[in-house]
Parts: structure tokens; C-alpha cells; sequence
């Protein structure tokens, strides 16, 4: 009842000039000049048209002219958008979601509603009330030249229910969809931009077919419907008749046959289907005869205002028709709700549309629609990684750093870069056991193969033959045609950075493949092919909120970060979150050094420092547990001989491992190489030999200066015992782990690192893990660790920091691991999940709780592992850890964390300790700690 009254009252206070303007929508843009705006001003003022479709543009701009027209109008405009993919398609600054034949991959439509939703929310935040959305044009001719991609499919049924979805998702929330273009756009071969399509289909073809999504839509509460310029002589014969002008499509067919009632819009007037055919004026004329309510993109408002006043003159137009739409038209503004009209606010306007929770619905649809279509060889998922050599390729020119990037973190890769396609090329590529080939630069258009190099496919069918290949078509499943004979093809349906991010954990098993072709493509691949892949339980990379955490409470730990470097607490740092198996936060800030030359990346590797000693030695430990090879509770005289006989034979191993066996928190053995600050000549060399192969300085360190050192720490004195006790308290000690490394030693009986590598971190896709990353070519990757000017007199990068496993060789049981964020946050999420990642276990479920777990009342270690101060500030950790948390701190500014109860994974790595090791700030400052309370602040504010 209100609704009727405020229309008929407005309807009442215009002239029949002034109710004639509300049939008229004019475009408009935001980035057209002064004469453009000032045109739609006179419109509005002048001529009263009823609404405005905006185009091209800026959020900013189009709302300051939005607000600018609206203070000018009698009659609030409607004001519309083409906006099919959101308002990202016609705007910039805007995320664009998927094309409608992306979508028509997808197969729960609860997601299509939920981005019509969000659409809406989009443009509710621009005082937009209408969006020419959906295409329900079901596209049977894969040669369509001007729907293919915006359609949903070629099936009627599915392209009905998805567009139900989309326009329950506008209406529900407010916005008026507008289905199109009837009766049906989607086998046709011209573009109606540039001509008139014809179509011969008979009618029976085109109700069973064509309108079939329409009526669907329409039972289903559909409020407009936009008319196509169409020439379907089924339904009117008249020659160069388009359908827009057609009385017996508009009036006999949609208002009458399928007794439409809701706002029907003419397509573009200044389409060349139309506009080729018919003069400005006499085409908006005809469209009001036909029975359309309101003429959109009008071509010339003046001249078809004049040419209507003479139809109703001769007849051809009656008052009563066109009042009737115009009260149509009021209603429809009421519930736009434009009878209580207020301006656009523009305070964070972009930030509004570009909200999180559109990124991440952005995020959920790609990965959705992504398709895997043949899977042959089952390479998808990936999930054995050892003895494996991987290479990706790029073809077709677009930027795929992104994609590079994301293949990367879960395995070593060798990202080729191929000058051109031959024979050399190809043997190149053979070298490697798995190829993943990404396709880039297809486009849209059916024209010239979509993009699609013959050459290249023929190139990939026979790399196939010779080694394993993924194929990665980054584009419209149209282009499917062309990968005739080629197998283990997923198909991402666009190229963006979303799905170069997705794909990758697709291949890996991180995430599953759920898309189903909504096309045919040739004859290999039919609509509703698809393959639904595994998933394992690999980290996989997204979003906060899909971890139930807030966003807005992690992006405060950046300014924490920002500021420890501006005090030069660190020249930069990595750092990572992962919750319930998923990678949310993952940011690197400032550079290597304080020079800022090099940035710091996500493949930058850092001196881990004493987290060696529970990313290598414990792990190792764990596994000789395990296999029943070592008993925590035996003396270390046990196993060592050479410790028999030594004030450290009865020393129980669990006490070694808990740090209060008595020993020595640090003895620096590498001042009895240094006479005076230079290298003693007693121990270094420079003469090369068999002996030689570390250099310090410029010099070579003989491996026999390793069995110096543990010589030395033999016969080093233990602590005093403390007055009382009978037992030794509490003492962080490296030399713990000097002795524990010895112990593996005698029992793998093969170098550490080897083991590591076999047993550990190539499984697992750790491929920046590693001692000695000079030596294996990583120098430009590794953020140095200190100006040491006492002992190496050199930048010390690349080797170990500590100057005790220096001599060592830079392997120690203590320290010499380097690492990035990624590879220790899949070690962490490893010893999360009780030994098991991916499908492969590592370590007993048993044993994870046993080294984990706080070994006394007086000493918060585990096995190895440090543990929290629960519920205080003291502590390595937040004061919000779960007492089931464990992990390690490096001397190097390095902190790692799992907390099972909270499935969370914490990984900081920076190098404090450049150039100045005696630079404290970063503790002194509290910084990962209050970074760690950032983290948990964010899962508690969700």
C-alpha cells in the first residue's frame, strides 16, 4: 500500500513531459570529460530521465557524479550497471569476480549466490539499484562471438539453476536482477553490437531451448528481463525486425504467453542491431509500441522525446500505455527504497567494496571452477616428492611469477625458460621426471584457435612422450579443442593470480579439484567432464577468515615489524601463520641489510641458528625413538665410547635433552684458534689438500679441527653441583646438542644432512633447508648474519654463524641449519599432525607427546623441544600459548611455534644479529612475543 502511494503521489506531481523522462536510462561515466557530465546534468534537469546506467570509471568518481545527478533530479534516478562479473567489469580499483562460464564450472550454486550477494553489497556501497545480470543465454554455439564466456553453459538446466542463484542473490539483498537477453542471445554468429543476428530457429526449438531459463527465472521471482536485438523470424517475420522492437516478442510473448509482469528493458539503443536499421527516435518509439517499459542508452533523449509526442498525437501511442510504465517504474524506485533517498557516502568507499570477505569469496569461487579434464597418468595430486626432479614452463607470454611462486613452496623446482620450441628445447625439458606446463595467453574470442599455438601443443604432445607433464590451460574451456591428445589437463577457465595461486595446491593435493566443464569443447572434452582430485594433508595457502581469524588484528603485527626495522632492531624479517592447515599470513619485510639492496622475499634463507637443534638434531632423535634405536632414559655412555670413563659418561640422555645434565651453557672453543685476533696457524692452512674442504676467511679449516672440538668438549668440566641438590637444575646449554650429534652419528652412520635430506625434508618439499647454502649456490639468497671483525674478519653469510660449528665444518648438531618461513612451517605442521604429511608418515603418533611434553615440574622442556610459560609474559612465548605448545628460539632473532590446540603454526625469522650480533633491541623490545599475541588476539577476535 505504501509502495502504491508513493507512486501515485509522485506520478501526480509531474507533467506527462516530466513521467515521459522516467522511461528513459541514459549512460553515464566516470571518466569522460566536462561536456559528458554536463549533457547528463541538462538530461536530468531538463529532460527528467528516469535513471542512469553508469559505464567505465573510478568508485570515487562515479559517486561524486552519482551524488552530483541525484541532487539535480525531481524524481530520485534508478541508477544500473552492466556489472555481470561485479562492478570490477565496468570500474577500476575493483576486484573483478569470475565470468559467468567460470561460474557455470562450479558445482554448489550456494557460492553463485552468495557473489550475487556480494554484488549487491557492491552496489548498495554506490547508491546503485539495478545490475544487468545474469546472462541466461544458454550458449550452444561454442562460435558465439558475443556471449561464449558470459554465459553459464550450454546445458538450459544448469544455466537456469545458476542464474537462479546469481539473481536470488541480487534480490534477496535488494538489488533488482535483470535477466538476459531474451529470448535468447546464445546461438547466434553475429555480434548484435555490430548487426543484427538472425535466428532461425523454429519455435518449438527456441520455447524448449532458448527460453527455457527465462520461464525458470521467472517462476522464481525474476523482476526484469532485458530484450535483445534478435531477428527470430519464429516469432516475427517482419524483415530487419529485432526482437527489442517486436510487439509480438515483448507484448504477445514475454508480457503475454509467459505472463511476465515485471520491468522490461530494451538492450542498447545505440547497438548496431538496432541502431544500423532505425533512425535515433523512431527506434525508441518502436521500442514503446513494442511494449518495453524502459529504453536503455537511449541515443538521443531530445529527438525521441519529440518523436514519442508525435506518435501519441497520431495514435500509435497512448497516454494510458506510457502511464502505466512510468507508475511501473515509480513502484520499482520505492523498492529501491529512493523514497527515503540519501547521498553516497565516500569514506573508505573502495576499502568498503573491496572488502575481505569479497577477496576471499573471490578466492573460493576460482578454486571451485577449477577442472581438472583428464588426469591419465593420476600425476594430480603430486604427492611423492623424493627422487623427483620438477620443472615448470610457461608458454604464451602472460606473467606467471605468481604461479612459479606457489610450485615452489611445495617442492624444488627448476622453472625453465625456453627461447623456442625444438628439439633441444625438448630434451632439455626430458631431463626432468615431472613437467607442469602452464598455458598462458588464451583468450575469449573463438577466433584464431582462442589463442591456442598449434605449435605449442604439438610440442607438449611430444614431451609427453617422453617424460611426465601437467598441463595447465590458464583460460576459457573453449581452447580445450585444440589440446586434442593431450593428457593430465586442468583447466583454470581464467588466467589471473588468484587461480596461478590455486592450481598449484590443486597439483599438489593441498587442495581438491571440484569444477566440472560447463561447455563441450571438441571430442574429447563433453560438458559435465571432471575429475574430482584427492586432497592430502599438505599445508595449503589462503585467506585468515578461512581459518577463523581476523585479518584486521593480524595486519597490526606489519606495523610491529615495520617499526622493530626503523629502530634497526633487524634490517628485515619473514614471517608466517598457518591455522588448521592452511597458510593465512605470509609477509617479508625490509631487505638483507640495512643498505636495502636486496628485498627480502619468500625465498630468502636465513641462519637459523639454535632452532637447528629441533629442525634437525630432535627430528632425527624422534626417528631413532621410534625405530627403537635409542633410549631417552639410558646413559649417554651407552652409546658413545669415548665418553666412558669421562665425568659425562652416567649422563642420562633425557637430561641432556632437557638441559639439565650439568654441562656448560657454552664454551667458546674458537678463541683457542685466535692468537691476537688472527687465524692460529696451528690450526688453519692455507695450502689446499684432502684434508681442507671449509674455508674461514680465506683459509681452509682441516676436518680434524672437528675432532678438536669435541675432544674439547669431552673434557670440559660440568657445572658445580647447585648446594642441596642431589640433581642438576635447569641450564640452556649448547653443548647438549655437540654431544647428541655424535650420538646420531654413530648410529645412522652416514653424514647428518644426508640423513636429514632422505629421511626429512625432500618428502616433505622443504627444498630450502639446508646446511652449508653457500656451498650449493644460495649466496644471493641468504640474509647475512653478521660483520664479524674478531674471529672470520668477513661478512659472515651463507655459513654458520656460530662460531663453535664453525669449526665444525658448519654442520653441528647446535646450529647450522638455514631455512625459510615455508619449509620450517611444514616441518611445524609435520610434528602438529603426530608425524604424518601428506599421506606419508615420518614419526609415531606416540612420540610427538613424548618429546613435546614438559619432562619435570622444576624445567618447562620437552625433549628437545622449549615449551611456553603458560598464562604469563615470561617465556619465549605469548602469554596466550596452550600449554600443549611447543617449538624453539635461535640466537639469530629466529622463532618457531605449533599450538595443537589452537592448530596453529607461527614461524619469525630475521637476522637481528647483522651487522652487530650484540644488538638486543629485537628482545629487548619483546617483538615476536607481541607479534605471537597479535596472532592469538586474531583468533580471539575472529
Amino acid at each position: 500500500m505504501a509502495q502504491k502511494q508513493w507512486a501515485d503521489s509522485v506520478f501526480n506531481a509531474l507533467t506527462p513531459e516530466e513521467r515521459l523522462g522516467q522511461l528513459f536510462m541514459v549512460a553515464a561515466y566516470s571518466n569522460k570529460d566536462q561536456k559528458h557530465i554536463n549533457e547528463i546534468k541538462e538530461l536530468v534537469s531538463n529532460y527528467h530521465i528516469g535513471g542512469l546506467i553508469f559505464f567505465q570509471g573510478g568508485p570515487y568518481r562515479q559517486a561524486k557524479l552519482n551524488n552530483e545527478y541525484q541532487a539535480l533530479a525531481k524524481v530520485p534516478l534508478a541508477v544500473a550497471m552492466d556489472a555481470e562479473w561485479g562492478i570490477g567489469m565496468r570500474l577500476d580499483s575493483v576486484y573483478d569476480f569470475p565470468k559467468q562460464m567460470t561460474l557455470g564450472a562450479i558445482q554448489d550454486k550456494k557460492w553463485i549466490y552468495e557473489m550475487g550477494k556480494e554484488v549487491a553489497n557492491q552496489f548498495h556501497a554506490l547508491n546503485m539499484h539495478i545490475n544487468f545480470a545474469p546472462v541466461v543465454d544458454v550458449n550452444v554455439n561454442p562460435n558465439n562471438p558475443v556471449i561464449g564466456y558470459r554465459s553459464f553453459g550450454e546445458d538450459k538446466v544448469e544455466v537456469a539453476l545458476r542464474g537462479s542463484a546469481y539473481m536470488k542473490g541480487l534480490q534477496d539483498h535488494g538489488i533488482m536482477a535483470n535477466a538476459k537477453h531474451f529470448p535468447g542471445h546464445g546461438d547466434t554468429g553475429v555480434d548484435s553490437h555490430y548487426d543484427l543476428p538472425v535466428i532461425k530457429h523454429s519455435k518449438s526449438r527456441m520455447t524448449e531451448t532458448e527460453l527455457y531459463p527465462f520461464k525458470e527465472l521467472m517462476r522464481d521471482s525474476l523482476m526484469s528481463v532485458m530484450v535483445a536485438h534478435l531477428q527470430v523470424p519464429a516469432f516475427d517475420s517482419a524483415k530487419n525486425t529485432p526482437t527489442t522492437l517486436s510487439k509480438n516478442v515483448v507484448t504477445d510473448l514475454l508480457k503475454g504467453e509467459l505472463g511476465f509482469e515485471g520491468l522490461a528493458f530494451t538492450d542498447a539503443m545505440n547497438m548496431q542491431g538496432v541502431a544500423k536499421y532505425y533512425e535515433p527516435g523512431e527506434a525508441d518509439v518502436k521500442a514503446l509500441q513494442a511494449g518495453n517499459d524502459i529504453i536503455l542508452f537511449p541515443l538521443d533523449v531530445p529527438k525521441a522525446m519529440k518523436q514519442i509526442e508525435k506518435a501519441l498525437k497520431k495514435g500509435t501511442l497512448t497516454q494510458e500505455m506510457l502511464d502505466e510504465r512510468v507508475l511501473k517504474v515509480l513502484k520499482a524506485k520505492y523498492w529501491f527504497g529512493l523514497n527515503e533517498y540519501g547521498p553516497i557516502e565516500t569514506a573508505n568507499l573502495t576499502k568498503r567494496i573491496n572488502n575481505d570477505y569479497a577477496k576471499y569469496l573471490n578466492r573460493i569461487l576460482y578454486q571451485k571452477a577449477i577442472t581438472v579434464v583428464d588426469n591419465t597418468d593420476l600425476l594430480i595430486p603430486t604427492i611423492q616428492l623424493e627422487d623427483t626432479k620438477f620443472a615448470s614452463l610457461s608458454l604464451g607470454g602472460n606473467d606467471n611469477q605468481v604461479f612459479e611462486n606457489m610450485l615452489s613452496k611445495y617442492a624444488k623446482f627448476d622453472h625453465l625458460k625456453i627461447d623456442s620450441l625444438n628439439e633441444a628445447s625438448l630434451e632439455k625439458a626430458a631431463q626432468f621426471d615431472k613437467v607442469v606446463i602452464s598455458v598462458h595467453g588464451i583468450t575469449n574470442s573463438p577466433r584464431k584457435q582462442h589463442g591456442v599455438k598449434t605449435e605449442e601443443v604439438e610440442w607438449i604432445k611430444k614431451l609427453q612422450q617422453k617424460t611426465q607433464v601437467i598441463v595447465v590451460v590458464m583460460g576459457n574451456a573453449y581452447s580445450l579443442k585444440y589440446f586434442e591428445g593431450v593428457k593430465n589437463i586442468i583447466c583454470t577457465h581464467e588466467d589471473n593470480e588468484i587461480t596461478q595461486e590455486v592450481t598449484p595446491q590443486i597439483i599438489f593435493g593441498a587442495l581438491k579439484a571440484e569444477g566440472r566443464l560447463p561447455i563441450t569443447a571438441g571430442k574429447s572434452f563433453k560438458a559435465g567432464m571432471g575429475i574430482e582430485t584427492l586432497t592430502t594433508n599438505r599445508l595449503s595457502y589462503g585467506m585468515p577468515i578461512e581459518a577463523g581469524m581476523s585479518i584486521d588484528s593480524l595486519r597490526k603485527i606489519d606495523q610491529i615489524i615495520e617499526d622493530a626495522i626503523k629502530e634497526k632492531a633487524t634490517p628485515g624479517a619473514q614471517f608466517l601463520v598457518a591455522r588448521k592447515g592452511k597458510v593465512i599470513y605470509q609477509k617479508n619485510y625490509g631487505h638483507q641489510t640495512y643498505q636495502e639492496e636486496k628485498p627480502i622475499t619468500d625465498q630468502t634463507i636465513y641462519d637459523i641458528a639454535s632452532v637447528t637443534k629441533v629442525a634437525a638434531t630432535t627430528q632425527i632423535l624422534m626417528k631413532l625413538y621410534d625405530e627403537k634405536k635409542v633410549d631417552i632414559n639410558k646413559p649417554i655412555g651407552y652409546y658413545l665410547e669415548e665418553l666412558r670413563g669421562t665425568n659425562k659418561e652416567n649422563l642420562l640422555l633425557r637430561d641432556i635433552l632437557t638441559h639439565q645434565a650439568g654441562l656448560k651453557p657454552y664454551i667458546p672453543f674458537w678463541e683457542k684458534t685466535v692468537t691476537k685476533g688472527e687465524l692460529n696457524t696451528d690450526y688453519f692452512n692455507d695450502a689446499p689438500g684432502p684434508n681442507h674442504n671449509y674455508r674461514i676467511q680465506e683459509k681452509n679449516l682441516p676436518v680434524a679441527l672437528a675432532d678438536s672440538v669435541w675432544k674439547w668438549t669431552i673434557t670440559s668440566d660440568l657445572r658445580s653441583m647447585p648446594r642441596g641438590k642431589k640433581k642438576y637444575d635447569y641450564l640452556y646449554s649448547d653443548l647438549g646438542y655437540e654431544i647428541i650429534f655424535h650420538l646420531i652419528e654413530s648410529i645412522i652412520e652416514e653424514p647428518i644432512e644426508t640423513y636429514l635430506n632422505k629421511e626429512f625434508y625432500q618428502p616433505l618439499g622443504m627444498s630450502r633447508t639446508m646446511y652449508l647454502p653457500s656451498e650449493k649456490g644460495y649466496y644471493s639468497e641468504v640474509a647475512p648474519t653478521e660483520v664479524d671483525a674478531y674471529f672470520r674478519n668477513t661478512i659472515v653469510c651463507g655459513t654458520v654463524h656460530d662460531q663453535n660449528a664453525t669449526l665444525m665444518g658448519g654442520v653441528a648438531g647446535h646450529a647450522g641449519l638455514f631455512s625459510n618461513a615455508n619449509d620450517l612451517a611444514i616441518l611445524l605442521q609435520m610434528n602438529m599432525q603426530m608425524g604424518q604429511y601428506a599421506d606419508k608418515k615420518y614419526l609415531n603418533a606416540w612420540t610427538i607427546p613424548i618429546f613435546t611434553t614438559p619432562q619435570s615440574m622444576e624445567n618447562r622442556r620437552g625433549l628437545g623441544w622449549d615449551k611456553p610459560i603458560t598464562g604469563t609474559e615470561d617465556g619465549p612465548t605469548s602469554k596466550y600459548a596452550s600449554a600443549s605448545t611447543f617449538g624453539h628460539t635461535g640466537f639469530t632473532g629466529a622463532s618457531v611455534w605449533a599450538d595443537p590446540a589452537e592448530e596453529l603454526v607461527f614461524v619469525f625469522l630475521c637476522n637481528r644479529t647483522y651487522p652487530d650480533s650484540e644488538n638486543f633491541k629485537l628482545i629487548e623490545e619483546n617483538v615476536r612475543t607481541r607479534i605471537q599475541d597479535m596472532v592469538y588476539q586474531s583468533i580471539l577476535e575472529p
